[in-house]
């Protein structure tokens, strides 16, 4: 199973906000299930940054407090179903690629696990522990 890594506030939005693409320099071909892991960096500044632009794209989402947002650790999964230069949705930034995103599903609990930049194998063990881990 493939997963990709996205900054904490952004993987949550995506299971907990609606938000339906990942924005990226860089296109993609890869398509169907991937894990959904949130990277283990996030200042409070940029978490700050991130909450008011989530607010604003998803004004009832309930975000968790920076301290208990999950880091380090794969959190769900998400389809991939296309790679556009643009696209209708408000989540998308113009001139990045929109990886669209579909079917968001959040695990149980957030298995810790190192992320890798693009994107990368999950190891068998942690692949199994994610069947287990699905709501």
């Amino acid at each position: 199973m493939k997963a990709i890594s996205i900054r904490a506030p952004w993987a949550w939005a995506i299971l907990y906000a609606g938000k339906d693409i990942e924005n990226r320099s860089w296109i993609t071909h890869t398509r169907g299930t991937v894990a959904l892991h949130a990277s283990k960096t996030m200042s409070r500044p940029y978490y700050e940054e991130a909450r008011a632009e989530i607010k604003k794209l998803a004004p009832r989402a309930k975000m968790p407090a920076c301290e208990a947002m999950p880091r380090s650790a794969i959190i769900g999964l998400v389809d991939i179903v296309g790679c556009e230069p643009k696209t209708k949705s408000r989540w998308h930034d113009r001139g990045q690629y929109g990886f669209i995103l579909a079917n968001p599903r959040a695990l149980q609990r957030p298995i810790p696990c190192d992320g890798w930049l693009n994107f990368w194998e999950v190891p068998q063990d942690i692949v199994r522990r994610i069947s287990r881990e699905l709501k």
